[in-house]
C-alpha cells in the first residue's frame, strides 16, 4: 500500500480456508484496484490457506454448517457432497469469466495490491516463507498490520 499518494486505503483480512470465502476478498481487492483505492490482503488464520503453496489448488466447499448450501446438515455428510459442492461452484465460477484463486491472486498483485501473511498463524502453523506464494511482500506481526492499515477501511472476511 502507497502510504504517500493520499489514495484512499483498504485493508482485507482473509481469514477462511474455504473456495467460497477466497473469493470475497479478492474481489474487493480487485474492485478496489480499479477504482484506484490501495488495496492490501492480510492472510491470517486459515486464511493462509489461500497462500499456500500446497493447499491454494485444492481448497473446497463444504457445505456442513453453512446454512446458505440450502441443504440440511445431514446431507452435506454424505460421502461426496464436499467434492460435488466444490465441483459445482468451480464450473460456476467458471462460467462467469473469474479466474481461479492462483491466477486472482497473481492477477491482484499485480494490480498493486500488497499481499501479507499473518506471522503469529504462520507460526502456528509451523509454516515458514518457503511454504507461501512469491508474491507475498511478507510475513507481517498484527502491529505491522495495524500500521501499515492506518487510516484504511478494514474489512474482515
Amino acid at each position: 500500500m502507497s502510504e504517500t499518494t493520499g489514495n484512499r486505503k483498504i485493508a482485507i483480512i482473509c481469514s477462511k480456508g474455504t473456495l467460497d470465502m477466497a473469493y470475497p476478498g479478492l474481489v474487493l481487492a480487485n474492485a478496489a484496484r480499479q477504482a484506484g483505492i490501495d488495496a492490501m490482503l492480510f492472510f491470517t488464520f486459515w486464511g493462509l490457506d489461500m497462500i499456500t503453496k500446497k493447499k491454494l489448488s485444492k481448497m473446497k466447499v463444504t457445505p456442513v454448517g453453512n446454512p446458505a448450501m440450502g441443504m440440511p446438515n445431514i446431507v452435506g455428510v454424505i460421502p461426496g457432497m464436499t467434492m460435488m459442492a466444490t465441483s459445482m461452484m468451480k464450473k460456476k465460477i467458471e462460467a462467469i469469466d473469474i479466474p481461479p484463486i492462483d491466477e486472482f491472486i497473481e492477477m491482484v498483485h499485480d494490480a498493486g495490491v500488497k499481499l501479507y501473511g499473518c506471522r503469529m498463524s504462520v507460526d502456528m502453523m509451523g509454516l515458514t516463507e518457503d511454504d507461501l506464494i512469491p508474491q507475498l511482500e511478507g510475513v507481517i506481526t498484527a502491529m505491522d498490520f495495524m500500521d501499515l492499515s492506518e487510516g484504511a477501511q478494514t474489512i474482515f472476511v
